[in-house]
């Protein structure tokens, strides 16, 4: 943190953080708060992405330091959501709320309403909703602000941690801004300079008063009695209570700190806290006795640091800073000769009973509470709701069923627990459960994850393609790997019929993801119900008036009454969502629609829309037509054309009649083109909620890959990268949905996965002796190829050549080791091992994969950069089927 005065003796105040806008943003309205708390003045504290810049003006007194930016956690949220309420966020997000609500209808459904008349409206009925604190849409601004804008479980872990001293704050004051400041200067000025141009709608502040209870019952409470472990919840209770051998006391003056810590308490439960006194006993198995811990309760009370009360009807000792509470709370009758100063009301002694009670024990009943201190169960509840309003309870369901204390209680009865105590019992739940993961070695993810995606054990018929599809929802893949590699080596009946099938009903969708060099490109394909939220958003523009717009505006933006120019505009822009008018059509009907010249144009035009990502065929047949009609990143044989018999002769698309009958009847219309087929439409638009889609991809990554690491994702390519994953991971752990661990070796802690799944994947642990060289080979992009993805490429240091997941690569894997890698077409390949059984047992394999699926001829001329005649994997290419020929070894199309 650095000092530094302006220009008018002012003081700038710079905190740089590596923390991020998320975090940064709540902890600059807590220190506007506290300036003004303190100074009275406004403090204009601005967030960016690399710190906070607060302005003070000149004082008599020292100006602040680093207790501007320090605050205690359990107040911070508080701050926050007070503040919150006066900012331009809420306002902004308080109109998109109001909107996606439907309370500031359009009076034209087919024309928008401006935006600064959105904003007009939306003020004015914030303004009126400012007098509801319960009115929903201002609860659910709240709640989006606080969870899906701001990160505040780390803002206030961060704050934690500079409490622990884990984190430092450095103070320097410096004449001149450092050059670290500069940019963060430059946006502080900017954000005042052009402070005007805000509309003055979402610059008032909103004085909110919300209902913390009802606010939290918002915000979703997570169910804990499945994250909780009851053994860590039993040993924070010994610990809590001082059970436990290593926490127990010793002597008078522990006997003292007991009843100042846990309360009231008679001899044998003051016994049971309580270190022998006797020379030589095991104190870390033996208590003091009853006669002891009573001889230390009558010493305290002779010199007048305890008394004797009676609570619930039983007899118990407690301390004297309790007479007060215990009269006031319980209707205790006090003994005589109290001083005055014990003797003086407290503001909530019940409240301050019910909060010790539940500071020294794990989760409870109100039962508990009532038995404990003799009082009705109604006035237990209604103390403990009141502590939990204030934020120093929370209430739920933490234990198994059957071991919530008091056998009487209902089932269903919520449970009570001290919010530091809960934290305290999720931190060492996860640990607990953390622990329990021991790493496996990267090659046993290399096995498993094959199998994670039915490639050992592969699925049957079209709800099999469903399933693999649900799985690889959304991942991008060349076009001639899905029926070549990709679906065949998971659904083991698989025919193209299937996919056309899911795809001409609607279940399944498949999109476009760039072109490849040749007649090959990216595709993904898509559950329909979800394809929202797996979608990408359309690359580029198209230009005004060509036939890419025209045809955007045939598939959805309008009818043949409007005028040209208005197609050109609507597919220029980039959210293509069908209006009125809006439906599927053959290239030839959008051939007629446009004018175009002729049906290829049209062709063309629609490959171009669909590698942008904007429209799609209800069948797989265009994408087929399209790789038999050229070159393919996984080069496969081409399939004979459909031929027609006609009084028993066979017509081909090769301009062959016949000289009789009704083969000499021409047809008027021109020969279709041979990649027709299917109706073309628009995409779905993509889900505009951006946390619904990190939420759906954190759960499609771990369904995926059974294990997410960094580097599956980064590989994904997801918005925010792993840092946003995290950040919905670490939420996914918190509801229990996985867990978070050093579950494989070399790639970091921060690895999610299910507990299912970590016991799945240990199976998987431990190879055979002798080893059953299981070999599988694989499409480099194949998902369930985790090389070059979720672990590193093996170092080669004997080739300067390196391995990608690039489109026509194949790998070849044994028992889990990256053995061969295949470069497009074959021409170059990497051997990553010279063991002799281990390359037979990948090339016949590869052999095997080859021929299986109809892989063109395979020509091998180089592996290492060494001419393949002469490498040690030749004998086992010969082995496998591979022939000698002019430039290599050569496996030909069978």
């Amino acid at each position: 943190m650095e000092r530094s005065r302006d220009e008018v003796g002012d003081w700038r105040i710079i905190l740089h953080s590596p923390y991020g806008m998320s975090v940064h943003a709540p902890w600059a309205l807590a220190v506007n708060a506290r300036i003004r708390e303190r100074l009275g003045v406004d403090g204009s504290a601005v967030a960016s992405d690399d710190g906070i810049i607060a302005r003070v003006p000149d004082t008599d007194t020292d100006p602040p330091g680093a207790e501007l930016f320090v605050f205690d956690a359990d107040e911070l949220e508080t701050i926050v959501s007070d503040e919150v309420g006066g900012s331009a966020l809420f306002a902004s997000r308080f109109r998109e709320c109001a909107a996606r609500a439907l309370l500031m209808p359009r009076m034209n459904p087919q024309k928008r309403t401006p935006l600064w008349q959105q904003r007009q409206r939306s003020a004015q009925l914030l303004q009126v909703a400012r007098e509801h604190p319960s009115f929903p849409i201002i609860l659910e601004t709240l709640r989006e602000v606080l969870q899906d804008v701001y990160d505040l479980p780390a803002l206030l872990r961060i704050t934690r941690e500079i409490a622990q001293r884990r984190i430092r704050l450095v103070e320097t004051t410096t004449n001149e801004p450092s050059p670290y400041a500069r940019d963060l200067l430059f946006g502080y000025v900017g954000a005042f300079m052009y402070e005007g141009d805000s509309p003055l709608a979402e610059r008032r502040a909103a004085a909110l008063s919300v209902d913390p209870a009802l606010l939290a019952e918002l915000l979703g409470r997570v169910e804990m009695r499945e994250l909780l472990d009851p053994d860590v919840i039993a040993q924070f209770e010994r610990e809590a209570q001082r059970l436990a051998p290593d926490r127990r006391v010793r002597g008078v003056e522990g006997a003292a700190d007991l009843l100042r810590l846990l309360g009231p308490l008679d001899a044998s439960e003051l016994a049971a806290r309580l270190r022998p006194a006797a020379e030589g006993a095991s104190e870390a198995t033996s208590q003091a006795t009853e006669a002891e811990a009573a001889a230390h309760l009558e010493r305290l009370i002779a010199g007048r640091r305890a008394i004797a009360v009676t609570i619930a009807g039983t007899p118990r000792v407690a301390a004297i800073e309790d007479a007060a509470r215990l009269r006031d709370a319980l209707g205790v009758p006090l003994p005589v000769g109290i001083a005055h100063a014990f003797l003086e009301p407290v503001a909530d002694p019940l409240g301050d009973l019910v909060a010790r009670f539940a500071r020294t024990h794990g989760p409870f009943l109100a039962a508990a509470v009532a038995e404990r201190f003799g009082i009705g169960i109604a006035v237990a509840r209604h103390t403990l709701q009141r502590l939990e309003s204030s934020g120093r309870l929370t209430s739920g369901f933490f234990l198994p069923q059957g071991t919530a204390g008091s056998g009487t209680a209902d089932a269903d009865e919520q449970e009570w627990c001290d919010a530091e105590v809960m934290r305290r019992l999720r931190m060492r739940s996860l640990a607990a459960l953390r622990g329990t993961v021991e790493p496996v070695a990267p090659e046993a993810f290399a096995r498993f994850l094959p199998s994670w995606q039915h490639l050992d054990r592969p699925l049957e018929g079209i709800d099999g393609v469903a399933t693999v599809i649900e799985q690889l929802a959304g991942v991008p893949i060349p076009a001639s790997a899905w029926e070549s590699l990709i679906l065949p080596s998971r659904v083991a009946d698989y025919t193209p019929a299937m996919l056309d099938e899911l795809t001409a009903t609607g279940e399944v969708i498949w999109s476009g993801a760039g072109n490849l060099p040749g007649r090959d490109g990216w595709i993904a394909l898509h559950p329909a119900d979800t394809a929202g939220l797996t979608l990408a958003a359309p690359e580029g523009e198209v230009a005004e008036g060509s036939l890419e717009a025209q045809l955007l505006f045939a598939l959805g933006w309008g009818d043949a009454a409007d005028e040209p120019d208005q197609a050109g505009a609507g597919g220029a822009g980039t959210d293509h969502r069908p209006r009125h008018h809006a439906g599927a059509y053959f290239a030839s009907a959008l051939q007629e629609m446009t004018g175009a010249v002729n049906e290829q144009s049209v062709i063309d035009a629609l490959w171009s829309l669909t590698w942008a990502g904007r429209v799609t065929n209800d069948t797989f047949a265009p994408v087929r037509a399209l790789l038999d009609g050229g070159r393919q990143s996984h080069r496969i044989a081409r399939r004979t054309p459909r031929s027609r018999m006609i009084g028993g002769s066979a017509l081909r698309g090769s301009g062959i009649g016949i000289g009789i009958g009704i083969g000499t009847q021409r047809s008027a219309a021109p020969p279709r083109p041979p990649a027709l087929g299917g109706r073309w439409s628009l995409l779905p638009a993509p889900e505009g909620d951006a946390t619904a889609r990190a939420a759906a991809a954190a759960s499609l990554l771990l369904d995926r890959y059974g294990v997410v690491t960094r580097g599956s994702v980064q590989n994904e390519g997801l918005p925010g990268g792993f840092a946003q994953a995290y950040r919905v991971l670490a939420k996914f752990e918190e509801a229990g949905h996985c867990r978070r661990g050093y579950v494989i070796e070399k790639l970091g802690a921060a690895q999610f996965a299910s507990s299912a799944t970590v016991d799945r994947l240990r199976t998987f642990a431990a190879v055979p002796d002798p080893a059953p060289l299981r070999a599988i080979t694989l499409a480099a992009t194949d998902p369930a190829n985790p090389y070059g993805a979720a672990l590193p490429w093996p170092a080669l240091p004997s080739s300067k050549h390196r391995p990608g997941r690039k489109a026509g690569g194949l790998v070849v894997l044994v028992d889990g080791a990256l053995t061969l890698y295949l470069e497009r077409g074959g021409r170059s390949a990497l051997a990553f091992t010279d063991d002799e059984a281990t390359l037979r047992a990948a090339t016949a394999d590869l052999a095997h994969t080859a021929t299986r699926r109809r892989l063109e001829t395979l020509t091998i001329e180089t592996v290492g950069g060494e001419f393949v005649l002469g490498a040690p994997i030749g004998h086992a290419l010969r082995a496998a089927g591979f022939t000698e020929s002019p430039r290599g070894l050569t496996l030909r199309r069978r």
